[in-house]
């Protein structure tokens, strides 16, 4: 019976750990998030003659594994994120656009890979309004 109420118990937290965290990338208006990007396009272009600039591509970035934009040479914690299994989901994003390099270090340390989240990414810009890291993001999930 403890094993059953323990069980109940966990499944119940991790529900209410995934709701909170999905809630952070929805609600996004992805009309809103082209006028946000425009703050990325000093480094970043989407569509179909997108071209790498001081950043990658970001054509199908949400759902992407980090670090795989063709022909962009990525840093060297964005690389080891990749070679951890980073996958850029909505809610990766939504963190990630707040706080790069802060970002890249917490998710290897959280994988066991602290010895690899040394360096930085070359991203150094940080989108601090969430309702525009959630726009920005549903306009990216926009570009295949």
């Amino acid at each position: 019976m403890k094993a059953k109420f323990a069980a109940a118990l966990l499944a119940g937290a991790l529900s209410l750990s995934a709701g909170s965290a999905l809630a952070q990338g929805a609600g996004g208006d992805a009309a809103k998030g082209e006028a946000v990007f425009k703050k990325c396009q000093a480094c970043h272009r989407v569509g179909p003659d997108a071209k790498n600039l001081v950043g990658p591509v970001l054509n199908g970035v949400v759902g992407r594994k980090a670090g795989t934009a063709e022909g962009y040479k990525y840093s060297d914690i964005n690389h080891a994120a990749s070679e951890a299994g980073l996958i850029w989901t909505e809610d990766a994003l939504f963190d990630y656009l707040a706080d790069p390099s802060g970002y890249l270090k917490k998710y290897l340390t959280e994988k066991g890979a602290a010895d690899k989240a040394t360096g930085n990414s070359k991203m150094v810009y940080k989108l601090a309004n969430e309702q525009e890291r959630k726009d920005v993001i549903a306009f990216l999930a926009t570009k295949k």
